[in-house]
């Protein structure tokens, strides 16, 4: 499939996900920020060797919501430019006056929970296009500073993050902008279909560098909100790593929505207070995330809010700053440590707040 070429009819499967990361690869090898996020080794319980995807330093986003949002936008952009031109864009053309003044006519609206926000303000913006987007009253008011700062228009709805969507849905429906959500539903499953195949680079920088070294981790801890980084993570690491390691699903006690679906066999609400790991506190899955990891053969876990804060503390005293979202992973790892010897693997997803 030529870059950004997407199929010309939406999937016949709305659940159905299948990536090409070799297209999202492409892209993000032709921008000037894109760089492989470190692989570290940090201190787990009983002195255990874990190693660590640190997306802190993402594309200067700080979290691994730059590979999402950013990407998609690019991909709306050049589906819309081929609808109206009947020409396909390669990146390269994305920085030319003639793309930039089809871009400025676009705007593009969504909820956010905080990097998910600044992933589509980050990528309208650097497409010339607009983004507006829709925070709940419990999103610190420093994610609406930083999302104002890369340009975008930000609007409080709601005293939870489903208040939220619901705001930038009607939005969307009303202004005619481009609904850009993380997560998916029935009736709207295949934009965020891209947000997940950006995601996949990560997986694929991991798969580069295990291959490599030869020493493939036993364990992948996933921490999960609605579930797209998790579900795209088990998704490219059944289908093409060598070695296949246990998976670990992650998410707080008090929205646990996809544990909840997995016991239920359908989609199901993770209800609870609203927790200190802002970034995972969805209540509802995407419902594409969670077919994926149905298929995927993973287990769940859960981590308390006091949990949480002490994996994002003993990570940030060894050197690796980051929120009780980001540490999630490590979280869970030093709650139920592996009874085997085990060379076990977590994501860092995002900087200190």
């Amino acid at each position: 499939m030529t870059l950004f070429e997407s199929p010309a009819m939406p999937d016949a499967d709305p659940l159905r996900f299948d990536p090409d990361v070799t297209r999202a690869l492409a892209f993000f090898r032709a921008q000037p920020s894109y760089a492989v996020s470190p692989l570290i080794e940090v201190t787990g319980p009983d002195g255990l060797a874990v190693l660590v995807k640190d997306e802190t330093g993402r594309m200067g986003l700080g979290a691994f919501k730059a590979l999402g949002a950013p990407y998609a936008v690019a991909c709306l952009l050049a589906e819309g430019w081929k609808a109206e031109t009947g020409e396909v864009v390669a990146p390269a053309r994305m920085a030319e006056p003639e793309f930039r003044a089809f871009t400025a006519r676009h705007s593009f609206v969504c909820a956010s929970a905080g990097n998910h926000g600044m992933g589509v303000a980050a990528g309208a913006g650097a497409m010339g296009a607009q983004a507006r987007i829709y925070l709940a009253r419990t999103v610190p008011e420093s994610f609406a500073d930083r999302l104002r700062g890369l340009g975008a228009e930000v609007v409080r709805a709601g005293a939870v993050y489903e208040d939220s969507v619901a705001a930038a849905s009607a939005d969307a429906a009303r202004s005619g902008a481009t609904l850009l959500a993380d997560g998916t539903w029935e009736g709207y499953t295949e934009i965020p279909k891209w947000v997940m195949e950006g995601y996949c680079v990560i997986a694929e920088e991991l798969r580069a560098a295990f291959e490599a070294s030869g020493e493939w981790p036993t364990h992948v801890y996933l921490q999960a909100g609605v579930g797209g980084l998790a579900a795209s993570m088990a998704h490219m690491i059944r289908a093409h790593w060598e070695k296949q390691p246990e998976l670990i699903v992650v998410e707080p006690e008090a929205a646990a929505c996809l544990r909840a679906s997995h016991l239920a066999g359908a989609p199901r609400r993770g209800e609870g207070p609203e927790t200190n790991m802002g970034r995972l506190d969805c209540k509802a899955p995407s419902i594409v995330a969670w077919a994926a990891l149905e298929r995927c053969d993973v287990r769940y876990a859960v981590l308390s809010d006091a949990e949480a804060q002490t994996a994002s503390t003993t990570l940030s005293a060894q050197g690796l700053a980051t929120t009780p979202s980001g540490a999630a992973g490590y979280g869970a790892l030093c709650k139920q440590p592996p009874r085997m010897a085990a060379r076990p693997l977590v994501i860092v997803s995002e900087g200190p707040a």
